[in-house]
């Protein structure tokens, strides 16, 4: 019993003291304030001086050239420390380990005064770093990243995917030591780092032959980033968990993977991902050259892609995608109605509302599964299991967080494994909620009942009483966005209509 509860106080004083080191370092932002500086331009920033922090009290000296170092930058006078933190950033853009040239590509200081910046390296030095490393740094900084991601102004919320949601995706996919993982939207990381700690946590790691680890560490994660800001948290974040940040594989590359530079990605046996929301920029549809159907709606591109060309014979996928990915018509329904011939799509879980940083928007996660037979490309899917965490659910926010207790029925309904359809479990729950009041969460659909429905996919049945009552109505942001994605779907349709009329060329961005 003493040892239970010994144990239970280290947990909580380990999170306790991260968490604090987060606080702190966020805090640190007020320093910035007075030069106009934009939270996501701290996290970069910090970045920058965290990682110098971190290869100094790591020992991983040989990433970072003699000169610009750490304590370099300690050691310069008040005076000249700015105008020589400018040449470091410069320097280390194109010098040091391939990750360090990584983060500091294209780096830009936003710190305008001097003792701006030394009172910065003073406060970061004085931090309990001892505490961070035995903890975790990793943890530290996704702290950073969410608490970033949360913040509206810093319109970062659209990289972010809650860590909740991204922990039930992976448990319920299982990845494992065999397993290529990809995320070709990857963001700040999340899926890659959340998965590398369930395989950890289910096996021994360490016990790894040397072929079996090289394997792990270098060709296991892989993903692809196109805002660069963006990649240097991601990368960032990758080293701070010691993944994959050796010279030659990088572990989250930089592109477009809706071109030809997402060839780059190896063929994956697990894909874990969340496509950034809204349509591409100015209209036009993807420049990749080996896709069927071409569309300027990008989560159906990246849903089209992901089972075209990325998911290799005999993979499984779980994708976070929008609601008019459900139900746009014209190549939309095309779209949805390949992915059902090609891959057997079982499970689709509608989201509740106000779990994402993007206020309004709908989601769905899909899991499907591609066929071991390279031919066996027409009828896969029999049935799709929807289940409805969305209807009648509390209006998520800051107020009313979403946490893991929300998906134990949901894991009840589907057998806590999606690399599988547990039909016995399913039918169990079904029968075992068939008299509740407001309907059994969980339904069946068969293909030909989806394909009278002109192949949507948006299959819902329980009447939402939380959308007609007037004391509990979402807040006017969410029901500007809500109308905003509506409208966005409904462009799509019409665009695609004037394309089929030859108003318009395919891509051509309709001005109104």
């Amino acid at each position: 019993m003493i040892f239970i509860l010994f144990e239970q106080f280290i947990n909580e004083w380990s999170q306790m003291s991260t968490q604090d080191l987060v606080a702190k370092l966020w805090n640190l932002c007020n320093l910035l304030r007075d030069d106009g500086v934009t939270y996501h331009e701290y996290l970069n920033e910090l970045t920058f001086l965290v990682f110098l922090k971190m290869v100094d009290e790591t020992g991983r000296h040989e990433n970072i050239p003699e000169g610009y170092r750490w304590s370099d930058l300690e050691n310069y006078n008040a005076a000249s420390r700015l105008e020589e933190y400018k040449k470091l950033l410069i320097h280390l853009g194109s010098h040091g380990s391939l990750i360090t040239q990584a983060i500091y590509a294209n780096a830009n200081t936003v710190i305008r005064k001097p003792a701006t910046l030394t009172k910065l390296v003073s406060e970061i030095d004085k931090l309990d770093w001892y505490s961070a490393k035995t903890e975790g740094l990793g943890d530290m900084y996704e702290g950073l990243l969410e608490i970033n991601a949360g913040e509206k102004k810093s319109g970062a919320g659209q990289y972010f995917t809650p860590r909740v949601l991204i922990n039930a995706m992976v448990e319920l996919m299982k990845p494992n030591l065999k397993d290529v993982i990809v995320d070709p939207t990857a963001g700040t990381g999340g899926f890659l780092i959340s998965a590398h700690h369930y395989i950890n946590e289910n096996n021994d790691v360490s016990t790894l032959n040397e072929k079996a680890y090289d394997k792990y560490q270098h060709k296991t994660f892989f993903g692809m980033e196109l805002v660069p800001d963006t990649r240097r948290l991601a990368m960032m974040n990758l080293m701070l968990h010691d993944l994959a940040v050796d010279d030659e594989h990088s572990g989250i590359l930089f592109g477009d993977t809706l071109s030809n530079e997402g060839k780059a990605l190896p063929p994956a046996s697990l894909i874990l991902a969340n496509p950034p929301f809204g349509t591409k920029q100015g209209g036009g549809v993807p420049t990749r050259d080996d896709l069927l159907y071409y569309t300027s709606n990008k989560q159906l591109a990246f849903l089209h892609l992901m089972y075209l060309k990325m998911l290799k014979p005999g993979g499984r996928a779980a994708i976070v995608l929008p609601d008019n990915v459900l139900f746009e018509g014209s190549t939309g329904q095309t779209i949805r109605k390949d992915l059902m011939e090609k891959c057997d799509l079982h499970t689709i879980l509608r989201l509740p509302t106000g779990i994402f940083y993007a206020a309004g928007v709908k989601t769905n996660v899909l899991f499907f599964s591609k066929p071991e037979k390279v031919t066996q490309d027409k009828g896969n899917t029999k049935h799709v299991w929807v289940y409805d965490l969305r209807s009648n659910m509390p209006q998520f926010g800051k107020r009313t967080t979403f946490n893991e207790s929300h998906f134990e029925e949901f894991y009840e309904a589907v057998g806590g494994d999606l690399t599988q359809v547990d039909e016995k479990a399913r039918k169990a729950f079904v029968k075992k909620h068939k008299d509740d009041p407001d309907g059994c969460r969980l339904r069946c659909f068969s293909r030909k009942e989806i394909a009278e429905k002109d192949d949507s996919l948006d299959l819902s049945w329980i009447r939402d009483n939380s959308v007609e009552d007037a004391d509990n109505l979402p807040e006017p942001d969410v029901l500007i966005n809500e109308a905003l994605e509506e409208m966005a779907g409904a462009m799509n349709e019409l665009q695609a209509i004037l394309v089929e009329l030859g108003a318009v060329e395919k891509g051509e961005e309709v001005v109104l």
